[in-house]
C-alpha cells in the first residue's frame, strides 16, 4: 500500500504520518510540502490514498483535485481543511474527492476516516454533516460563486489571493488570454467590475485564507 500526505507544515505531516502508520497496513509514505510537489508525485506514482491540505502554497488542494479530474487521474483523496466551510466541502466532493475532514477533529477521526475510503467509501465529518443538513434547503443558486465553473472558481480564488494574470497563467499552464476571458466571465457571473470586489467576497465568505 503507497499512500501520500501532502500539507505545507511538517508537524503536521508527521502525525499523520503516525496516524496513517497505525491505522493500515501501509508499506510507503510519500510527502509534498505543497500542491504542485503533490501534484506532480500524483502523476508519477500510483497511489491507494492521497491526503491533501486545502490551503498550500503554490496550488491549493482544490487546485490539485481539479488538475487530477481534468487528466482523469482516480486516486482516492481525503481533503483536509482548517475550517468546515460546507461551500469547500461541496466542491471538493464534486471534484471527485472521496472525504472531507476538519483539522480540529483530525486525530481523533482520521483513521476511521483513511479506513472508510481505503475500503471504496465515502467520509464526512459528522460536525460538517450537520452543517450541509441544516443548509440543504438553500438555493445555492443565489450564491454567486455557485455559478461558476470548476476552473473559473479556481481562477476566483487564485485572484482573491493576490495573483497575477501572469502568475495564475503560469500556475494553471494557461495562456494570459484564457486567465483574462475567466476574469471577465466571474465578473460578469457574479455582478462585479474589479478585481478588489472579487477580494473583498472571497474574504466575506472564507473562500481565501
Amino acid at each position: 500500500m503507497k499512500i501520500l500526505i501532502a500539507d505545507d507544515h511538517t508537524v503536521v505531516r508527521e502525525g499523520l504520518k503516525l496516524i496513517t502508520e497505525k491505522a493500515t497496513l501501509c508499506s510507503v509514505i510519500d510527502e509534498a510540502v505543497n500542491g504542485d510537489e503533490a501534484l506532480t508525485k500524483i502523476m508519477n506514482n500510483e497511489y491507494d490514498l492521497v491526503i491533501l491540505d486545502i490551503s498550500m502554497p503554490g496550488k491549493s488542494g482544490l487546485d490539485v483535485l481539479i488538475e487530477m479530474k481534468n487528466k482523469n487521474i482516480k486516486i482516492p483523496v481525503l481533503i483536509l481543511s482548517v475550517h468546515p466551510q460546507e461551500q469547500y466541502a461541496i466542491r471538493a466532493f464534486k471534484l471527485g474527492a472521496s472525504g472531507y475532514l476538519c483539522k480540529n477533529s483530525l486525530y481523533e477521526e482520521l483513521a476511521i476516516a483513511i479506513n472508510k475510503i481505503l475500503a471504496g467509501g465515502k467520509y464526512i465529518s459528522s460536525a460538517l454533516a450537520e452543517i450541509l443538513i441544516l443548509n440543504y434547503d438553500i438555493d445555492l443558486n443565489k450564491v454567486p460563486h455557485k455559478k461558476l465553473s470548476a476552473r473559473e472558481f479556481q481562477v476566483m480564488c487564485m485572484i482573491a489571493r493576490g495573483k497575477s494574470v501572469k502568475d495564475i497563467a503560469t500556475d494553471l499552464f494557461i495562456s494570459d488570454k484564457t486567465v483574462s476571458t475567466h476574469r471577465i466571465r466571474i465578473l460578469q457571473k457574479m455582478g462585479m467590475k474589479k478585481n478588489t470586489d472579487i477580494i473583498f467576497y472571497a474574504i466575506k465568505n472564507h473562500l481565501v485564507e
